[in-house]
C-alpha cells in the first residue's frame, strides 16, 4: 500500500473549500434549497423529476413496464433534474424531496398529492398501487424485499464508493480503489451465486427487485459503467451477465432506460418523456 498524504483530520471538521473531483461544485454539507424555482407540472397523474441515472432508470423502466400491461393510470410525465447544475436544489423539488436527490415522484391522483422520494420507495409505491411486479405470497414478498433492500445498501459502495474514487476523485488512491474494487467483486459474486440456479433474482418471476438491482450492475456488466469493464472482469460473472441481457432485450426496458438522458447518441436521447410518442 503506498497511499500516504499525511492527511491529520481535525478536531472537528469545518466545510472551507471545494474536496475536487466530478461533482465538487454542487456537494455541500447543508441541506434545504439554495433557490426559488417551482416544478414544472405536466398533464398525468405521475409527475416524475429525475435524471436517467441508475437510480432515475429504475422508476421509468418500472412506470413503462405498467403502462405495457396497459395500467393507464401509471401514465406519466418525466421532467429533467440536472443534477450538475444544483436543479435538485430548487425551493420546488425540495418541497418534493427535502433529501434534495433523484428520483422524485409527484402522484396527483390521490388527494392531498402524494409525495415520494427515494428510488426504492417510489418502486415499492408504485408496486403496490397497480399490483404488479411484486409478490403477494409472504414468503415470496419477503425474498423480493430482501433484494429490493440489498440493492439500496450496496450500490453506495459501487457508485458511492468504488464509482468516486475510481472515475471521479480528483486523483487515484490505491486503497480505496483496492477497498472498493474488493466490495463490488464480492457483490458481484452474490449474484452471480444466486442467479448459477435462478432465472431471476427470486425465482421464475420478473419483479421489482430485478429492476432495481439491473439498474445499477446490469449496466455495470454491460455498458462498461465507470470504464471499469476490465479492470472489475466483469465477463467472469457469468450467470449475472446473462441476466443483464435477458432484462435489457425486454421492450420496456428499452424504453425506459432512454427516458431523462439528454447524452449518448443524438437519436436515442429522451431528455424529458411527456407523451408514449416522445420515445421513438
Amino acid at each position: 500500500m503506498s497511499d500516504s498524504s499525511g492527511y491529520v483530520p481535525p478536531k472537528v471538521w469545518a466545510w472551507d473549500a471545494e474536496s475536487g473531483g466530478k461533482f465538487s461544485n454542487i456537494n455541500r454539507p447543508t441541506a434545504g434549497a439554495t433557490h426559488n424555482k417551482e416544478l414544472p407540472v405536466g398533464k398525468h397523474p405521475l409527475q416524475l423529476y429525475s435524471l436517467g441515472t441508475p437510480n432515475g432508470v429504475k422508476v421509468t423502466v418500472l412506470l413503462e413496464e405498467l403502462l405495457a400491461l396497459g395500467h393507464d393510470g401509471a401514465e406519466y410525465d418525466a421532467f429533467l433534474i440536472n443534477i450538475s447544475e444544483g436543479s435538485q436544489f430548487s425551493s420546488g423539488f425540495v418541497e418534493v424531496n427535502p433529501n434534495s436527490k433523484i428520483p422524485a415522484l409527484l402522484d396527483r391522483s390521490t388527494e392531498p398529492s402524494t409525495r415520494v422520494f427515494e428510488s426504492g420507495a417510489i418502486m415499492l409505491y408504485l408496486a403496490e398501487k397497480f399490483g404488479e411486479f411484486l409478490p403477494v405470497d409472504p414468503s415470496k414478498r419477503a425474498e423480493c424485499m430482501s433484494w429490493l433492500f440489498w440493492q439500496m445498501g450496496s450500490a453506495p459502495f459501487l457508485g458511492g464508493g468504488f464509482g468516486h474514487f475510481y472515475a471521479y476523485a480528483p486523483e487515484k488512491l490505491e486503497y480505496p480503489i483496492d477497498r472498493y474494487a474488493m466490495e463490488v467483486k464480492r457483490q458481484l459474486d452474490v449474484l452471480d451465486q444466486n442467479l448459477s440456479s435462478r432465472e431471476y433474482l427470486c425465482g421464475d418471476t420478473y419483479n421489482i427487485s430485478d429492476i432495481a438491482v439491473h439498474s445499477w450492475y446490469g449496466s455495470l456488466v454491460l455498458s462498461n459503467v465507470y470504464d471499469a469493464a476490465v479492470f472489475l472482469d466483469v465477463a467472469s460473472y457469468e450467470n449475472v451477465v446473462r441476466w443483464a441481457n435477458q432484462i435489457a432485450e425486454r421492450p420496456a426496458y428499452k424504453r425506459g432506460s432512454r427516458v431523462n438522458r439528454p447524452w449518448g447518441p443524438e437519436e436515442e436521447q429522451v431528455a424529458e418523456r411527456h407523451d408514449a410518442s416522445d420515445i421513438k
